[in-house]
């Protein structure tokens, strides 16, 4: 399986600081409201507030993100998640997940966004990728069996994940990427992180099933495009087929 475009799960090099910490503290609320406002029950929640904490997003505000997620006290989350799909230039398929509090501005914005490609209709692309959950973790023995991990825990498949790949893995550590049932994924990650493993990201998303060939121009105008989908505020996740 190739490496995915995962960009708006990571602090994303060359956003501004309002940016990011805004992806972060949208990314917490949702973690909150599926899973608990218990970042060590949630594990999802858990890495959220990791990834928060080394983004310097202070803790009034982690605080704030979790209880209006959770709907706890006065405060309700009121974010909508809507899915485009579509395609980049050179008819690359994309799957676009975004979360906003006002879909008839958001909605306009994306499309703008696809004039470069191609905005398609809902279920367009969706036959492209597996709905799965994804959860990447690191664990301080580099000499950890990622394959041993993954059949313990209940995954279906894994693969190495180097810091190279995810600023959030320790270039010393033992790093993975498992691939889970989207019903396995909270157990999953509990599992990981009962034996030693830190969870740095736990959610659902989507794994293309196959990728087409691209040269390096067709290469770099896909990244462009792509880009500037996740430097957009509203933008939660971008997925493609992309190597």
């Amino acid at each position: 399986m190739g490496r995915q475009w995962l960009h708006a799960k990571r602090e994303v090099a060359g956003l501004k600081k309002g940016q990011v910490t805004g992806k972060l503290v949208k990314e917490m609320m949702v973690a909150a409201k599926l899973g608990g406002a218990d970042p060590n029950g949630n594990p999802r929640l858990f890495a959220a507030v990791e990834k928060a904490r080394r983004a310097s997003v202070s803790r009034d505000v982690i605080e704030r993100a979790i209880k209006k997620g959770a709907g706890v006290g006065s405060e309700k989350l009121s974010l909508e998640h809507i899915v485009f799909e579509g395609y980049a230039p050179n008819k690359v398929p994309v799957i676009v997940e975004v979360l906003t509090d006002n879909k008839n501005r958001t909605a306009p914005e994306i499309r703008v966004l696809f004039k470069r490609g191609q905005l398609g209709a809902p279920g367009s692309n969706k036959f492209l990728f597996d709905h799965v959950g994804l959860v990447e973790a690191h664990h301080p023995d580099n000499a950890a069996d990622i394959e041993a991990a993954a059949i313990e825990g209940g995954a279906q498949n894994v693969e190495p994940l180097t810091h190279s790949m995810n600023d959030d893995i320790p270039a010393e550590a033992a790093g993975a990427r498992l691939i889970t049932e989207p019903t396995d994924l909270h157990s999953v990650s509990q599992w990981l992180a009962a034996n030693g493993w830190t969870v740095v990201t736990s959610e659902l998303g989507y794994v293309a099933k196959s990728f087409p060939e691209l040269n390096d121009e067709d290469r770099t105008q896909v990244g462009e495009f792509l880009q500037t989908l996740e430097d957009h505020d509203d933008v939660h996740r971008v997925w493609a087929v992309v190597k």
